[in-house]
């Protein structure tokens, strides 16, 4: 298997980041001067999604579970402590010159809920927790009245274009110099959050398809209008980005393994009371998935381990980029994006906090916030989705 940088084309689209397609020859994002050039023409896979012996197995049993995870995390979504974050949706972009936008769509906007819809316990802990480090991992907003709830904005096709946003994250945020296959965390890090972005494709391309079956005219400015054509150039083997499933299916290995190494701290919020009401129940049900105790998930998340303990000194970087990604969302003038977007990138910070810690041995998990582990949990059920999705488009 040839070496393969992990660079997209992109844009945001819908509730989320859409990534783009054009990993390889993009005439928008220029490649790193230093990062090895591919040949993908002659890369020849043995699955569907994969060539990679190692993930294989892995893949194979979240196939076999998906379906029951994303029953499990659909239920979690839809309560309170899964669906509501105070979010500064008016925050400043401090990474790039813009001029004043609205996305005068309907579609792109959202409000927040009215305060006594919040529980107090949701309010008194993201105020308890609202400490950080300097130092530290993805840094979220501070609390404040303003809580949006994303079952009542759910994640959507808006058409609004964010290209600017992943040049900027490709170019600037994601490591350079580093293969597909190279034996670092950072090429590690690199195919997370590539995994994010093929979820974020399959989001974009699955919500073209709604659009169509619905009937809903395009207007002059939406050039995606083939949800085939779309799977095939974003997903496929023989797209424009041959490894974008299995960048998914990568990422989602580190997302169950991290939600399994959370497992005790979950429990005990429930017990607690501080997950509540229904949540407490659904959790305790996705909690017993076998698919969180299956060896052959653990093969991505040990892969990062033994590669960050071989340069744990130089983790403050993994560390950083979580942070800039969380604040270059910033940038987004899609307040739906912008939402979705952060959750997104909190999730992959937690997941990766999880994992690493500081020293490459992993966090503390009692140290992890209310709010980094529903960004996990939220996010997870956006892999499962994207799984089932390509599957269906695959078949």
């Amino acid at each position: 298997v040839g070496i393969v940088i992990i660079m997209f084309r992109a844009g945001i689209v819908g509730g989320l980041l859409a990534c783009g397609t054009n990993a390889f020859v993009s005439p928008k994002v220029s490649l790193h001067p230093n990062v090895r050039q591919v040949e993908v023409r002659n890369l020849a896979l043995d699955s569907s999604v994969s060539a990679n012996q190692e993930l294989l197995p892995g893949i194979a049993s979240i196939d076999a579970c998906n379906e029951q995870l994303m029953s499990s995390l659909d239920q979690l979504r839809l309560t309170q402590n899964f669906r509501l974050y105070s979010v500064d949706i008016l925050a400043s972009c401090e990474y790039m010159p813009q001029e004043l936008f609205e996305c005068y769509s309907e579609t792109c906007e959202v409000y927040p809920v009215d305060e006594d819809e919040v529980p107090s316990n949701i309010k008194d802990t993201d105020y308890a927790e609202s400490n950080f480090e300097i130092d530290g991992w993805g840094r979220w907003d501070m609390p404040s009245n303003d809580y949006y709830d994303t079952e009542e904005f759910p994640e959507g096709y808006t058409g609004y274009d964010g290209s600017m946003i992943w040049e900027f994250i490709h170019n600037r945020i994601c490591f350079s110099g580093y293969g597909y296959d190279d034996d670092h965390w950072k090429a590690d890090f690199n195919k997370a959050v590539s995994g994010l972005h093929s979820v974020i494709s399959a989001q974009v391309t699955r919500g073209i398809r709604e659009k169509v079956e619905s009937g809903e005219p395009f207007t002059d400015e939406e050039v995606w209008r083939d949800p085939t054509a779309e799977f095939q150039r974003r997903l496929s083997v023989n797209g424009e980005t041959p490894l974008a499933m299995e960048n998914l299916y990568f990422a989602y290995m580190l997302f169950l393994s991290a939600a399994a190494k959370a497992k005790d701290r979950l429990l005990s919020d429930c017990n607690s009371g501080k997950i509540g009401g229904d949540a407490a129940p659904a959790l305790r049900e996705f909690l017993e998935s076998p698919i969180l105790s299956d060896p052959s998930v653990e093969v991505a998340p040990r892969k990062l381990h033994d590669h960050a303990l071989q340069s744990a000194n130089n983790l403050w970087e993994a560390r950083m980029r979580t942070r800039e990604l969380l604040r270059i969302m910033n940038c987004v003038q899609c307040n739906k994006c912008r939402l979705h977007g952060k959750i997104a990138m909190m999730g992959l910070s937690t997941a990766l906090q999880i994992h690493l810690g500081r020293s490459g041995e992993g966090e503390d998990i009692s140290h992890i916030h209310r709010v980094e582990l529903a960004a996990l949990i939220s996010t997870l059920y956006k892999f499962s989705k994207a799984v089932q999705f390509s599957k269906q488009m695959s078949s």
